[in-house]
């Protein structure tokens, strides 16, 4: 069984174009690993010192404290304690983010959640430390959770293709343009209530989904530094390659051979059709694509 797991586990992560599943992964395994360890520190009677301890994962809301732990700035978006909180941030991403990933690639998937959640965080700080309502709440403030970068995802996914309909219990076909509409309104509503942190960093999130894609269309991918990033610290845990050195005897010359890279569609089809497929989702949706219309956008969404 363990090792069944294990290659559950290896496979989610050696297999491409995967990323919701992995950024699911990472939060379920902080969440399991969190509260594993809580049970014993219960044990040990050291229930404090295992919150000092999860605090540290928490991003805080007084600057001097960030300073502290500047690493919170990241770690927060990964880092979940109620069960529902992460159930509910985990399906909308696993939702939504299978939109993008299917339309614009895994790695764009990423860049989207990252940089809402960098964003959610961001904008939480500069409001608790910067505008009077929130003067008394700054000390001892502390955030956590998905739900910035989950934001991001449903805003980006919603701008990219507002006529994609999910079947809602209840409600019957919903477009998620109106879903993400909703959640932002939502969150709008509630930025001056009891979790005012929370809903200041879904919008900061929301922001950036919209950002994201509006930029997108017009040729620019701002989240391609977090990918490169990524690539650069991958790079750094991947063993090299070893030169196998041939010895030849005589004065005998290699022969040349004629390689011929091999193209794809991806690289014949001109930016100008792919955003004439993109415009057709915006307004008719993915389902009015022809087949090859749709091996087009795969091939690009490839490179």
């Amino acid at each position: 069984m363990n090792g069944g797991i294990k290659q559950e586990f290896a496979n989610a992560w050696s297999k491409p174009n995967n990323s919701v599943v992995q950024i699911i992964l990472i939060n379920l395994c902080v969440f399991a690993s969190a509260r594993i360890f809580k049970v014993f520190f219960d044990l040990s009677d050291a229930t404090n010192s295992f919150f000092w301890i999860f605090r540290k994962l928490q991003l805080p809301a007084e600057i001097g404290t960030f300073l502290l732990q500047p690493w919170s700035i990241v770690t927060y978006f990964f880092t979940h304690y109620d069960f529902f909180h992460i159930l509910f941030n985990m399906l909308f991403l696993f939702w939504f983010g299978r939109i993008i990933q299917e339309f614009l690639n895994s790695k764009r998937v990423i860049a989207l959640y990252v940089l809402g959640g960098l964003a959610g965080g961001l904008l939480y700080m500069f409001m608790y430390n910067f505008i009077p309502f929130y003067a008394d709440r700054v000390v001892g403030s502390m955030m956590l959770g998905a739900s910035a970068g989950v934001f991001a995802i449903v805003v980006g996914a919603a701008v990219f293709t507002p006529n994609y309909t999910f079947f809602m219990i209840f409600l019957g076909p919903v477009k998620i343009k109106y879903i993400a509409i909703f959640y932002v309104f939502m969150s709008f509503i509630g930025s001056t209530g009891a979790n005012a942190g929370g809903e200041i960093a879904h919008l900061g999130g929301a922001f950036i989904g919209w950002l994201y894609i509006t930029q997108l269309n017009k040729g620019t991918d701002i989240g391609s530094w977090i990918i490169s990033f990524i690539s650069f610290i991958k790079s750094m845990f991947k063993p090299q390659p070893k030169i196998k050195v041939t010895h030849r005897s005589g004065n005998r010359r290699p022969s040349k051979k004629t390689t011929r890279s091999k193209s794809n569609e991806s690289s014949n089809t001109p930016q100008a059709e792919i955003d004439a497929i993109l415009d057709k989702i915006s307004e008719k949706g993915y389902e009015s694509l022809s087949k090859d219309e749709k091996q087009k956008l795969f091939n690009a969404s490839k490179k």
